[in-house]
């Protein structure tokens, strides 16, 4: 009775260990730049990696767009204090939760939170936690002007905005943009499939010397990260 008491204790942790999700992983993607990856089960994709960046500006840091749980947002700021760098703020590049679930934290914590007025409308439709700071133009600039963040059009949702670190010609798309392994566009129920192409071509005018996408989930890349997602929005609307 013991031994097959001991294999079913045994066997639930397994069953637990493999059904919960990864620990936060954080690794230095260029000089002054940090991707922090976040999993979540979400259903029907399963388990859902989401990117945000860490942007190191001399000793103070700035998160663009939080982890998928307040846990693991804990852990990011954690991570920031032992690096001995102070947090100021954070951007959030729209309402979704694998970009917006770390707000109500960092309020609690005093870390001016960043968000397009159309992201703190709709986190309030959703009865959530709202970004501190509402961003009211098309683009703003945080950090000494180092970071902009600019609302290219409608894509993902109506309220996506990217945010543009100059000084290494790294865009953080988040998910307006999509993985060069991506077939299709994934979560379009906050979408506007028709805008997105001229969306795209509205960020490329804008940037036309990006090195680096980092999208909102799986690897980062060139520009064509950008083509690819306007190709797959053109065959949606077919």
């Amino acid at each position: 009775m013991h031994i097959i008491l001991l294999f079913t204790l045994l066997f639930s942790a397994l069953a637990i260990a493999k059904d919960s999700a990864p620990e936060i992983s954080i690794f230095k993607l260029s000089e002054n730049v940090y991707q922090h990856v976040s999993y979540q089960e979400i259903m029907p994709w399963g388990m859902v990696a989401a990117n945000g960046l860490v942007i190191v500006d001399k000793s103070d840091a700035y998160i663009i767009d939080t982890p998928w749980t307040e846990e693991d947002t804990k852990q990011l700021v954690e991570w920031v204090k032992t690096h001995h760098l102070t947090l100021k703020g954070a951007i959030i590049s729209h309402f979704h939760e694998d970009a917006s679930s770390g707000i109500e934290y960092l309020n609690k914590i005093g870390i001016t939170t960043y968000a397009n007025k159309a992201t703190n409308q709709l986190l309030r439709k959703h009865k959530r936690a709202l970004a501190s700071h509402s961003i009211d133009t098309p683009s703003d600039k945080i950090a000494n002007d180092r970071i902009e963040v600019f609302h290219p059009g409608a894509g993902h949702s109506k309220d996506n905005v990217v945010v543009w670190f100059a000084e290494q010609q790294i865009l953080f798309a988040g998910c307006f943009a999509k993985n060069l392994s991506s077939t299709n566009l994934g979560n379009l129920t906050d979408a506007d499939v028709k805008q997105w192409p001229k969306s795209i071509a509205n960020l490329k005018a804008r940037y036309p010397n990006i090195k680096l996408v980092v999208p909102g989930h799986g690897k980062a890349g060139d520009t064509s990260l950008l083509d690819h997602t306007a190709q797959l929005a053109l065959s949606a609307k077919h």
